[in-house]
């Protein structure tokens, strides 16, 4: 007789949008983990792991049938969003940036596990920016060069583009950029 246990050869799936995600900083921001199985589930267990590069990976959160133990360090910034495995990070700070796993366990008539490795990158929004110009006076009618200086408080990825009456102004014998 063989004996054919459907808990320990069935697959469970985990699915997530994507392994890289970009959140605004101040805002919250979803981890969207859904799975699915093909077998009779006793018990469902969800673990949240938090890892930056060269650390040891922190316990956020875990629930088993959806009765949620959180970390109480983070107890008020992480919420597990049933009836899937998706996170919520309110507010999202530039600390946060880093992995988050998830692992889910099925048991049945045996234990199933999958996990997956979300990448949380956090873009800081550009302030408005300010322009000094050197000689500060900005007359420069018949005379040498005039410089203009654009900086920004805050923001990540920050591209600067110059533009005169509407068109983008490129390198040549009248402007210089640095």
């Amino acid at each position: 007789f063989f004996h054919f246990y459907a808990g320990i050869c069935s697959a469970l799936k985990l699915t997530v949008p994507s392994h890289t995600i970009h959140g605004i900083e101040g805002q919250p921001l979803h981890l969207t983990v859904d799975y699915n199985f093909n077998a009779t589930a006793s018990e469902i267990q969800i673990i949240w792991l938090f890892e930056k590069s060269q650390s040891d990976p922190k316990y956020l959160l875990g629930s088993v049938n959806q009765r949620v133990v959180p970390d109480l360090e983070y107890q008020n910034k992480f919420t597990l969003i049933p009836p899937n495995a998706s996170l919520r990070i309110n507010p999202l700070h530039i600390s946060d940036e880093g992995n988050y796993i998830v692992k889910v366990n099925v048991r049945g008539n045996g234990t199933i596990a999958a996990s997956q490795k979300i990448q949380v990158a956090v873009d800081v929004p550009v302030t408005k920016p300010t322009v000094h110009t050197e000689p500060s006076s900005g007359v420069v009618e018949y005379v040498g060069n005039i410089t203009l200086k654009c900086t920004v408080d805050r923001g990540t990825r920050v591209a600067y583009q110059w533009m005169k009456n509407g068109k983008h102004l490129h390198a040549g014998p009248n402007y210089t950029f640095s």
